[in-house]
């Protein structure tokens, strides 16, 4: 038989097990990183889906580009803390949307306004998916770091679609001095605009598209003034372990001799 009162071991254990979930099972302030906190991967394709687009061939670069976004969104999902069922639908309206939009395209049916205006919804979709993600994060981790930039990412290449998508739906040039309108250069334009570069090389020429181009601007200068930011100035890293023997008192933080000065 257990020595002490009989629920004193149930009570311990029920604050232990307690403890132990909200630090980590001691392992810092941080702990093991959540289900769904992971952004890193999702950062490397964005950044290898841009570096494809404007390094490649110009037709492959928007056949890829389906399948690309169909997975950055499926990344995104992994991470995503959504209820049970909605993960797996929009996972599957992604995978048939994205595989009939594909075929399409391989199809002799490239760069229509359909096929830009479902790769803008993936990537809407997606950032919506993220930024939730991040926002609803107890602690700053780098993790949250990566999500943010790998939102900000987003943001860019679904613009560019975008921009895409109004080319091929009114009759006028998208771009002002009939500047080339291709993948590589929708994605350089919508950068500089959403990183408010302006180098002017390209402009856009209708006024819509100088609307949406404003709006582009704006929502990258709120994004990174209020959540990147945000995050990194609250993060702070892992926390140190505790060196042997306990803490010490709040006072021997000011250095040895304080605690006699105020005696």
């Amino acid at each position: 038989m257990p020595a002490g009162p009989p629920g004193a071991d149930h009570t311990h254990g029920h604050d232990a097990g307690t403890l132990a979930r909200l630090t980590g099972s001691g392992r810092g302030r941080t702990g093991s990183p959540a289900r769904g906190g992971r952004y890193g991967l999702l950062l490397l394709v964005l950044i290898g889906t841009y570096l494809l687009a404007a390094f490649g061939v110009a037709k492959l670069a928007t056949e890829l580009q389906v399948v690309l976004f169909a997975g950055i969104l499926l990344i995104a999902l992994r991470t995503s803390p959504l209820p049970s069922p909605w993960p797996a639908v929009i996972g599957a309206v992604t995978v048939v949307g994205s595989a009939l939009t594909f075929w399409t395209s391989l199809n002799g049916r490239n760069g229509t306004a359909a096929e830009d205006l479902w790769k803008a919804l993936l990537l809407l979709m997606a950032v919506i998916v993220v930024v939730r993600r991040v926002l609803a994060k107890p602690t700053v981790t780098i993790q949250s770091i990566y999500g943010a930039l790998s939102a900000y990412l987003i943001i860019g290449l679904m613009f560019a679609s975008g921009y895409a998508a109004i080319d091929q739906l009114t009759t006028s040039d998208f771009f002002a001095d009939n500047q080339p309108a291709n993948t590589q250069t929708y994605q350089y334009f919508s950068f500089t605009t959403l990183t408010t570069l302006g180098y002017g090389d390209f402009t856009a020429a209708e006024s819509g598209s100088r609307s949406v181009a404003v709006l582009e601007a704006v929502t990258g200068q709120v994004f990174l003034a209020t959540l990147v930011a945000r995050l990194v100035s609250a993060y702070r890293g892992p926390d140190r372990p505790e060196p042997p023997g306990g803490r010490g008192l709040p006072e021997d933080v000011d250095g040895p001799g304080d605690d006699e000065d105020r005696d």
